[in-house]
């Protein structure tokens, strides 16, 4: 069964990802809008706001990266979606493979998506003048996170690509996430925000994430940082799975 169910993911991540390599502007686009923030915050607004830290670029990286997550995950509720209304699903259950293997291949189709549009993030923040004396235990560490991290969003973005009614409404759910950064430790210390906005700001995953990201990057101490981020990937990715697969369920039977 495990045989199957692994021979089937492996040949329909194939079709999903020779469908990005067909629309490679689905995965520059991800990794633009990340890279002007970057360019517009470091250059532009870089030079007002003062985070304690010699360069702006090395504090504010860890929430571009978050934020590049949460652009790359929209495109995997629109092509759920795309799949949904073109009748691929009711093709696919037709055939003797395991019907979780198509989700799971859109989702693995995510991992790697993001991944590229990461990499490509890194290579510009690396041309901006980041520098970290992060070794391997420490990069080990922010893959695994931002791994979860996406893996969590992704499982997350299944539900509105299955549910949505319209292109629109499977993709714009990412707008929240993407705009939740702004309202942590992602660009500025939190210490300086209004008292209940500060509450806010200190009280949800981004801010953690961020905190254990920047920490490992400059090799500071993270403290309970860490535990918290991986409890707030780990319990919205256990949340997110298993609703997507109730609505998975219901949508197919």
């Amino acid at each position: 069964m495990a045989k199957h169910f692994l021979g089937d993911t492996n040949v329909l991540l194939g079709r999903s990802l020779r469908h990005i390599t067909r629309s490679p502007d689905t995965i520059i686009t991800t990794a633009i809008m990340p890279i002007a923030m970057m360019l517009m915050f470091v250059y532009v607004f870089g030079g007002a706001i003062d985070t304690g830290s010699d360069s702006y670029v090395q504090y504010m990286l860890p929430g571009i990266l978050l934020i590049t997550v949460a652009s790359g995950i929209s495109y995997t509720a629109f092509r759920l979606f795309l799949d949904m209304k073109g009748g691929i699903f009711e093709r696919f259950q037709s055939m003797p493979i395991a019907r979780s293997s198509v989700l799971w291949a859109h989702v693995l189709t995510s991992l790697v998506a993001n991944l590229i549009s990461l990499v490509v993030v890194l290579l510009v923040a690396l041309l901006m003048g980041f520098r970290t004396s992060a070794g391997v235990a420490e990069w080990l560490a922010v893959a695994g996170i931002l791994f979860l991290f996406t893996l969590a969003l992704t499982w997350l973005a299944v539900i509105p690509g299955l549910t949505a009614k319209s292109v629109d409404g499977a993709s714009a759910f990412s707008y929240p996430l993407i705009f939740l950064p702004f309202l942590s430790s992602a660009f500025v210390p939190t210490d300086t925000m209004p008292g209940p906005v500060r509450a806010f700001a200190e009280h949800q995953p981004v801010t953690s994430i961020v905190n254990t990201i920047r920490g490992l990057f400059t090799q500071q101490p993270i403290g309970g940082d860490i535990w918290l981020a991986l409890a707030w990937c780990v319990g919205i990715l256990v949340v997110a799975y298993v609703f997507a697969a109730v609505t998975y369920r219901r949508k197919i039977s």
